[in-house]
Protein backbone atom coordinates (compact mmCIF):
# COMPACT_ATOMS: atom_id res chain seq x y z
CA UNK A 1 0.00 0.00 0.00
CA UNK A 2 1.24 3.49 -0.88
CA UNK A 3 0.51 6.53 1.26
CA UNK A 4 0.51 10.04 -0.20
CA UNK A 5 -0.06 13.43 1.46
CA UNK A 6 -0.82 16.70 -0.35
CA UNK A 7 -1.28 20.29 0.81
CA UNK A 8 -3.16 23.11 -0.86
CA UNK A 9 -1.21 26.00 -2.36
CA UNK A 10 -4.17 28.32 -2.89
CA UNK A 11 -5.92 27.79 0.46
CA UNK A 12 -5.44 25.78 3.67
CA UNK A 13 -6.29 22.12 3.05
CA UNK A 14 -4.65 18.71 3.16
CA UNK A 15 -5.38 15.23 1.94
CA UNK A 16 -3.97 11.83 2.79
CA UNK A 17 -4.63 8.84 0.55
CA UNK A 18 -3.92 5.16 1.13
CA UNK A 19 -3.63 3.49 -2.25
CA UNK A 20 -3.90 -0.30 -2.56
CA UNK A 21 -4.49 -0.05 -6.33
CA UNK A 22 -6.08 2.36 -8.80
CA UNK A 23 -9.41 0.64 -8.04
CA UNK A 24 -9.08 0.39 -4.24
CA UNK A 25 -8.07 3.38 -2.12
CA UNK A 26 -9.30 5.53 0.73
CA UNK A 27 -8.45 8.93 2.06
CA UNK A 28 -9.31 11.98 4.13
CA UNK A 29 -9.45 15.59 2.99
CA UNK A 30 -9.39 18.39 5.56
CA UNK A 31 -10.14 22.00 4.68
CA UNK A 32 -11.16 25.08 6.58
CA UNK A 33 -14.23 23.94 8.49
CA UNK A 34 -14.68 20.46 7.00
CA UNK A 35 -13.37 16.90 6.95
CA UNK A 36 -14.39 14.51 4.19
CA UNK A 37 -13.51 10.82 4.11
CA UNK A 38 -13.71 8.82 0.88
CA UNK A 39 -13.38 5.18 -0.10
CA UNK A 40 -13.06 3.92 -3.67
CA UNK A 41 -13.89 0.27 -4.37
CA UNK A 42 -13.96 -0.32 -8.13
CA UNK A 43 -17.10 1.29 -9.57
CA UNK A 44 -18.32 2.45 -6.12
CA UNK A 45 -17.30 5.61 -4.26
CA UNK A 46 -18.40 6.32 -0.69
CA UNK A 47 -17.98 9.76 0.85
CA UNK A 48 -18.72 11.12 4.29
CA UNK A 49 -18.69 14.74 5.40
CA UNK A 50 -17.75 14.04 9.02
CA UNK A 51 -20.65 15.06 11.24
CA UNK A 52 -22.91 15.47 8.22
CA UNK A 53 -23.96 13.91 4.96
CA UNK A 54 -22.90 10.53 3.55
CA UNK A 55 -23.29 9.38 -0.05
CA UNK A 56 -22.56 6.27 -2.07
CA UNK A 57 -22.09 6.59 -5.82
CA UNK A 58 -21.90 4.13 -8.69
CA UNK A 59 -19.76 5.09 -11.69
CA UNK A 60 -22.54 4.42 -14.19
CA UNK A 61 -21.94 6.10 -17.56
CA UNK A 62 -19.05 8.28 -16.34
CA UNK A 63 -15.46 7.45 -17.25
CA UNK A 64 -14.11 8.13 -13.75
CA UNK A 65 -14.97 9.73 -10.42
CA UNK A 66 -13.44 13.12 -9.63
CA UNK A 67 -13.55 14.66 -6.15
CA UNK A 68 -12.88 18.39 -5.85
CA UNK A 69 -9.37 19.14 -4.54
CA UNK A 70 -8.42 15.44 -4.41
CA UNK A 71 -5.29 14.78 -6.49
CA UNK A 72 -5.70 11.00 -6.20
CA UNK A 73 -8.59 11.09 -8.66
CA UNK A 74 -6.47 12.91 -11.29
CA UNK A 75 -4.22 9.83 -11.37
CA UNK A 76 -6.98 7.49 -12.53
CA UNK A 77 -7.25 8.56 -16.20
CA UNK A 78 -3.51 9.26 -16.38
CA UNK A 79 -2.67 5.70 -15.35
CA UNK A 80 -5.44 3.81 -17.16
CA UNK A 81 -4.81 5.54 -20.46
CA UNK A 82 -1.02 5.97 -20.29
CA UNK A 83 -1.06 9.77 -20.27
CA UNK A 84 2.32 10.29 -18.61
CA UNK A 85 4.15 10.35 -21.95
CA UNK A 86 3.48 12.52 -25.01
CA UNK A 87 0.36 11.57 -26.95
CA UNK A 88 -3.09 12.71 -28.03
CA UNK A 89 -5.45 14.51 -25.68
CA UNK A 90 -8.26 12.50 -24.09
CA UNK A 91 -11.74 13.79 -23.29
CA UNK A 92 -13.69 12.34 -20.37
CA UNK A 93 -17.01 12.66 -18.62
CA UNK A 94 -16.41 12.53 -14.88
CA UNK A 95 -18.81 11.97 -12.03
CA UNK A 96 -17.69 15.12 -10.20
CA UNK A 97 -18.23 15.49 -6.44
CA UNK A 98 -18.16 18.97 -4.89
CA UNK A 99 -16.57 19.18 -1.46
CA UNK A 100 -17.74 19.72 1.27
CA UNK A 101 -21.36 19.71 0.03
CA UNK A 102 -21.11 16.21 -1.49
CA UNK A 103 -23.17 17.21 -4.50
CA UNK A 104 -22.59 15.32 -7.75
CA UNK A 105 -22.77 16.40 -11.39
CA UNK A 106 -21.24 15.29 -14.70
CA UNK A 107 -18.11 17.22 -15.68
CA UNK A 108 -16.41 17.30 -19.11
CA UNK A 109 -12.64 17.21 -18.68
CA UNK A 110 -9.67 17.05 -21.02
CA UNK A 111 -6.27 15.54 -20.20
CA UNK A 112 -3.53 16.46 -22.69
CA UNK A 113 -0.23 14.55 -22.23
CA UNK A 114 2.76 16.91 -22.53
CA UNK A 115 5.48 14.30 -21.90
CA UNK A 116 7.81 14.01 -18.94
CA UNK A 117 4.94 12.81 -16.71
CA UNK A 118 3.07 16.12 -17.13
CA UNK A 119 -0.55 16.48 -18.23
CA UNK A 120 -2.44 19.66 -19.10
CA UNK A 121 -5.85 19.43 -17.43
CA UNK A 122 -8.79 21.55 -18.56
CA UNK A 123 -12.47 21.81 -17.73
CA UNK A 124 -14.64 24.71 -18.87
CA UNK A 125 -12.43 27.83 -18.56
CA UNK A 126 -10.02 26.29 -16.02
CA UNK A 127 -6.63 24.94 -17.13
CA UNK A 128 -3.56 23.76 -15.20
CA UNK A 129 -0.56 21.50 -15.66
CA UNK A 130 -0.32 18.47 -13.38
CA UNK A 131 2.97 16.64 -12.72
CA UNK A 132 3.09 12.97 -11.67
CA UNK A 133 5.74 10.70 -10.15
CA UNK A 134 6.84 7.42 -11.76
CA UNK A 135 4.09 5.59 -9.84
CA UNK A 136 1.40 7.88 -11.28
CA UNK A 137 0.64 9.94 -8.17
CA UNK A 138 0.34 13.71 -8.46
CA UNK A 139 3.43 15.57 -7.26
CA UNK A 140 2.43 19.09 -8.32
CA UNK A 141 -0.86 20.54 -9.52
CA UNK A 142 0.40 23.98 -10.54
CA UNK A 143 -0.89 26.84 -8.35
CA UNK A 144 -3.29 24.44 -6.60
CA UNK A 145 -1.58 21.71 -4.55
CA UNK A 146 1.63 19.78 -4.02
CA UNK A 147 2.61 16.41 -2.63
CA UNK A 148 4.57 16.63 0.61
CA UNK A 149 4.91 12.92 1.48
Amino acid sequence: MKTAVWRGLDEPRMEIAYVESWERAHGTQIGVGYEVRWQLEGPTLRLEHVGGRRIELELGEADFFDVLASPFFNSLPAMRDGLLETGPAHDYTMSFVRIPELTVAPSRQRYEPLGGRTVRYSSDAFEADIEFDADGLVTLYHDYLERIA
